[in-house]
């Protein structure tokens, strides 16, 4: 079956296809993260719903790991629980950088 008649089919079955001019593709898991630089990359549209075809060489990269705030966030923080930078830091590490999660937290110690 030739690329026109398989289109062809496909449209019939109310299957549409639409190739996208990707760079980079990243799936994020949990423990890693694969990279595909320049894959092919299609979406393909059936019965309401899309789904996405990756195609390509993925490269499997470790999670960045470091602190999910920044300095400005320990200093709101602290200023807002009135407490000092390293219980503010404490804090924002517990609730794993969520800023209101430890103001909370911290003014109900």
């Amino acid at each position: 079956m030739n690329p026109a008649q398989l289109q062809k089919a496909m449209k019939k079955f109310g299957i549409q296809q639409q190739d996208i001019d990707a760079i980079r593709v990243i799936i994020e898991t949990p423990e890693t993260n694969l990279v595909f630089e320049n894959p092919s990359v299609a979406r393909v549209s059936m019965g309401g719903q899309d789904s996405f075809q990756v195609v390509g060489e993925p490269v499997e990269t470790p999670k960045e790991s470091g602190p999910a705030f920044t300095e400005e966030d320990v200093t709101t923080v602290a200023g807002q629980a009135s407490v000092d930078e390293d219980k503010a830091r404490a804090a924002l590490e517990k609730s794993e950088g969520d800023l209101a999660a430890a103001i909370l937290d911290l003014d109900g110690a």
